[in-house]
């Protein structure tokens, strides 16, 4: 079928439901709704067969829903409506949760249903858990929705909310009254469902030394104690304020835009308190020892037999210079150790997006900072790429993107979970890339696929990203399922009588591929593009960069996205 997507944000439910529809054969175009936006026209113009809304928070109009099937996708249970549906389920403690596609109609959210599909509340963030369980029951009842449209058939079901199954209904937007912290009766567990529920956006508004802040993201911690309020320590970027019962970790802040004032970005919690702080005593955490506690720690570092497993997990996926060199460090810690198989990723959710654009916008040399943060991903890369003496794996819970992927493909393998969406390219943010993307990319794909990819600057999915020979292993099931299989697969590798002619096949590789063009020059040829995107005079780079900080959408639908794009293979 052609398939028309339409929704307010290319987000990642947006991605991850094209890339599939593409997969199962049908043919997908996106238009973007931007408040008077004219979808009529486009609905006109691409004549679909079927419209989906995966991510839509405006209203379809009566003469688009009334003449043609609009599905919408609501991250809610049956009689669920409501814009803060996720954010309600968390901060009252919901175990279990789901999603709902519905036909549109003249009341949001109260169409007929065409399908509903259960997932379990996963203790971690709102965006989070958008991108992982509730995605995965989305797309699960999106492809139920579309099977049963293609039939013909079958006859949705009208909302009953006198029904035994309906559990939802009608909740109001979760405005800051409600998510509000009270620093002197709220305790731990409160205090971090209060935060997950909001971490991404809006933040829970609160008063720190004096300052309206919106605070962003939430993790319980273990050891720490104090007065209710206090900050007691910072770690990374991240401050811990003490509650009634325990201690939180926050690790970014967003000052309160002033009345006219410029718009605020979200930073790490030191850099936006910075001499607040003096005093307070920053606490690191060892990788080995956090990897069995429960407190806020970015790089964590296991082992299971002769495998291990460097952990790292970054708001929004980003890397900044600072988050890189930090790993680049753990990672050579790594090496010291006695393993023969070495597992890179997080437990959950995002691997990379690369460099981190927040922190550049807000530097006060936003090119010296995108210098300083590229070459510290491509240290990181490097060393992946250099070491010869155990096989690497980079195992990806979720998505990847840019940079982030072309640190995944440095390593020997890359498993990756079935519901994980890549994007293997540069350019929307104007830029050429490095990474030795062009060492390792081509070298997967060949150098054809490579430029496709490259210019194409749509997502792929997990399995067909199997297809083209981007990664290596595609692994069914949720985010716990996932890890659960990595460690298994990875311990079994690490033991494998096979393993040491494989390592030693590996560095005669390499050893060749040095002689014939070294890595050093794949970087400096990179770096030559980059340094003229970031210094060069009418690049696009810094005004695309800040557009996307910003959240500054453009006029209208991108042309890349405007197009019917076919089935893959």
């Amino acid at each position: 079928m052609r398939i028309l997507l339409i929704a307010s944000a290319f987000n990642s439910l947006t991605q991850r439901v094209h890339t599939l529809l593409r997969d199962e054969d049908h043919t997908v175009a996106v238009h973007l709704v931007r408040g008077d936006d004219p979808l009529r026209e486009a609905v006109q113009e691409t004549d679909p067969d079927l419209i989906i809304a995966p991510m839509l928070t405006a209203k379809v109009p009566d003469d688009i829903w009334s003449t043609r099937t609009v599905l919408i996708v609501h991250p809610g249970p049956k009689g669920d409506r409501g814009p803060s549906s996720l954010d309600w389920a968390i901060q009252e403690g919901a175990t279990e949760w789901g999603v709902t596609v519905l036909q549109a109609d003249a009341e949001m959210d109260a169409g007929d249903i065409w399908a509903c599909v259960p997932f379990r509340v996963a203790p971690c963030g709102k965006s989070e858990l958008y991108r992982g369980e509730c995605a995965d029951a989305a797309v699960r009842a999106v492809l139920l929705a579309v099977e049963r449209f293609a039939s013909g058939t079958y006859v949705p079901e009208p909302l009953d909310c006198t029904a035994p199954d309906v559990r939802g209904s009608l909740r109001p937007a979760l405005r800051q009254d409600g998510r509000r912290i009270d620093w002197h009766g709220d305790d731990t567990a409160t205090v971090v469902r209060k935060l997950r529920a909001a971490d991404s956006r809006p933040g829970v508004l609160d008063e720190l030394y004096g300052m309206e802040l919106f605070l962003h993201g939430g993790h319980p911690e273990d050891e720490l104690r104090g007065a209710p309020g206090a900050v007691l320590a910072t770690r990374d970027g991240a401050i811990c304020r003490a509650t009634v019962d325990g201690a939180v970790w926050i690790p970014q802040l967003r000052r309160r835009r002033a009345p006219g004032g410029p718009v605020c970005l979200k930073l790490a919690a030191t850099e936006v308190l910075g001499e607040l702080l003096a005093g307070v005593a920053e606490i690191g955490a060892d990788p080995v020892a956090a990897a069995d506690r429960e407190t806020w720690a970015e790089i964590r570092y296991r082992e299971l037999g002769r495998a291990g497993f460097l952990e790292f997990s970054f708001p929004g996926g980003a890397m900044d210079t600072g988050r890189c060199r930090r790993l680049l460090a753990a990672y050579r810690e790594a090496l010291a150790r006695p393993t023969s198989v070495l597992v890179l990723g997080p437990r959950r959710d995002f691997f990379s997006n690369g460099i981190h654009l927040g922190v550049i916008e807000a530097a006060a040399d936003p090119g010296g900072e995108s210098w300083e943060n590229i070459n510290a991903m491509d240290d990181l890369v490097h060393a992946v790429l250099s070491t010869t003496d155990r096989l690497t794996i980079a195992a990806l819970p979720g998505n990847a993107a840019a940079g982030g992927l072309m640190l995944a493909l440095a390593a020997d393998e890359v498993w990756c979970r079935e519901g994980a969406v890549l994007n293997p390219h540069y350019r929307l943010m104007g830029l050429y890339g490095s990474e030795y993307w062009t060492y390792t990319l081509p070298r997967r794909v060949g150098a054809a696929e490579a430029e496709r990819l490259t210019s194409r600057t749509l997502p792929v999915s997990a399995p067909y990203a199997v297809e083209l020979g981007l990664i290596d292993e595609v692994v069914p099931g949720g985010q716990d399922e996932f890890r659960a299989e990595i460690e298994l697969r990875a311990a079994g590798l690490a033991g494998s009588a096979e393993l040491a002619d494989r390592i030693a096949l590996k560095r005669a590789g390499r050893e060749r591929a040095e002689a014939e063009r070294p890595l050093d020059a794949y970087r400096l040829d990179e770096l030559g593009r980059m340094r003229r995107n970031f210094f060069g005079e009418g690049e696009p780079y810094h005004e695309l960069r800040r557009e996307f900080v910003h959240g500054v959408r453009p006029s209208g639908t991108p042309a890349h996205l405007t197009e019917w794009v076919p089935a893959e293979g």
